[in-house]
C-alpha cells in the first residue's frame, strides 16, 4: 500500500473540489482469482475523498456469459469480490445501465471506426480515475490503461465491433469432448450432438473469443476473418475516441501485481508471468502502458502469448495521432 500512496501523492489531479470522480477498474469475473483486491480502489477512493472529490467505482457490462454479462449480475459479482459501497466507502455502478443501453455515439473518424459506442457515463462524470491491472491478454497480448479504456467503456455493440474478426477453429486431436465452449457460448454459436465434435456457427459467432479462453486443452485457437494485428487496431481506436472525450480530466494508475498470464474475464486461476512490479501513475494511456512494458520486460509478452502483435498498439496509436509525451510516477 506504501508504494500507491507514494504514486498518489506525486499525482496532478485535473479536478476541483466538488467533482464527481469515476474510478474505472475491473473487478473480476466470477470465478476469476487474479484480480486485484479491492483494498487499493479503497484507498484511492479514500484519496480521492480527502481531495475533496465525490468518487464512485464502475464498470460496464460484456459480451460474454458469466457473472458480468448484465448490470445486475455484474453487481452481485463485484459484491461478492467485495468491490461494494459497504467496503469502498463509495457508490458503484455499471456505465452502460443495468441493462447495457445507456449508451453514447462518439465521433472517430478513423480507419474502422467513424464512430464508437460507449456507456453513457462518460458524460456522466467530471473527471476518470482509471485504474488498471497490467497482466497478459490472449488477444492483445497484454490489457492495461489502452484495453481499460477501449473495452471498459465500450458498449456491448462496440466490444462486439472490436472482437468481430476473432472466431474458433478446433484441433480435434486435442479436443476432450468437454462440451466447456458450448455452456459459455453466449450466442448458440457452438452445439454438440452426443459424443460428437463441437460445431461452430461463424454467423452467430460474435467473436468475443470466450470458448477459446475457456477451453481447458487450448483445443480452439483463434482464425482472424483478417488478421491479428486489426483487432488491435481496432482497440486503439475506440481508446483514443473515448480519450478525445475525457483526457482533459483523467489521470491513471496501473498496478503491476499478481501479473498473470490472462485477463481477469476469465474464470479460474492463471500462472503468474512475473514479479509485482508497483505502480505506475501517468497521465495518457499509451505512455502509462509503455511505461509498463519497459517495467515489466517485453520478452515476458512474447513468452506468454507467442504471435500476437501487440506493438502494433503503440505503432498505430502514433499513426492516428493518439500519443503524448509526459513523465510517468512509478514506485516499486
Amino acid at each position: 500500500m506504501s508504494a500507491l500512496k507514494a504514486v498518489l501523492a506525486e499525482m496532478c489531479l485535473p479536478f476541483s473540489p466538488g467533482d464527481v470522480v469515476g474510478i474505472k477498474l475491473h473487478w473480476g469475473e466470477r470465478g476469476n482469482k487474479n484480480y486485484l483486491p479491492p483494498v487499493y480502489a479503497k484507498e484511492i477512493a479514500n484519496w480521492l475523498k480527502i481531495k475533496k472529490l465525490k468518487p464512485f467505482v464502475f464498470d460496464n457490462t460484456v459480451l460474454y456469459s458469466g457473472g458480468r454479462r448484465d448490470g445486475r449480475q455484474s453487481l452481485i459479482t463485484a459484491g461478492q469480490h467485495n468491490y461494494c459501497e459497504e467496503y469502498l466507502d463509495c457508490p458503484v455502478c455499471i456505465g452502460d445501465g443495468l441493462d447495457g443501453k445507456d449508451v453514447a455515439d462518439l465521433p472517430a473518424g478513423y480507419k474502422h471506426f467513424e464512430k464508437v459506442q460507449v456507456g453513457k457515463i462518460i458524460y456522466q462524470a467530471d473527471g476518470f480515475f482509471i485504474f488498471s491491472h497490467f497482466k497478459g491478454h490472449m488477444g492483445t497480448g497484454f490489457g492495461a490503461a489502452i484495453k481499460n479504456i477501449s473495452m471498459g467503456f465500450a458498449s456491448r455493440a462496440q466490444k462486439q465491433r472490436m472482437h468481430a474478426d476473432a472466431k474458433p477453429f478446433l484441433n480435434k486431436k486435442k479436443c476432450i469432448l468437454c462440451g466447456e465452449c458450448v455452456k459459455v457460448c453466449p450466442t448458440g454459436a457452438a452445439t454438440m450432438t452426443g459424443r460428437e465434435y463441437p460445431v461452430y456457427d461463424l454467423y452467430k459467432c460474435l467473436g468475443c473469443a470466450q470458448c477459446i479462453a475457456m477451453c481447458p486443452e487450448t483445443a480452439l485457437k483463434i482464425i482472424w476473418d483478417t488478421n491479428a494485428e486489426v483487432f488491435q487496431e481496432k482497440l486503439v481506436e475506440t481508446a483514443a475516441a473515448v480519450w478525445n472525450v475525457i483526457n482533459q480530466k483523467t489521470v491513471l494508475v496501473t498496478a503491476l501485481l499478481n501479473i498473470v498470464a490472462d485477463c481477469d474475464c476469465l474464470t479460474g486461476n492463471h500462472p503468474v508471468i512475473s514479479e509485482d512490479r508497483g505502480f505506475i501513475g501517468a497521465y495518457h494511456p499509451v505512455t502509462a502502458d509503455q511505461e509498463a512494458i519497459t517495467v515489466v520486460g517485453e520478452e515476458i509478452i512474447e513468452r506468454a502469448h507467442p504471435n500476437i502483435p501487440w506493438k502494433r498498439q503503440f505503432t498505430y496509436a502514433r499513426e492516428i495521432g493518439f500519443y503524448f509525451f509526459n513523465e510517468k510516477k512509478n514506485n516499486n
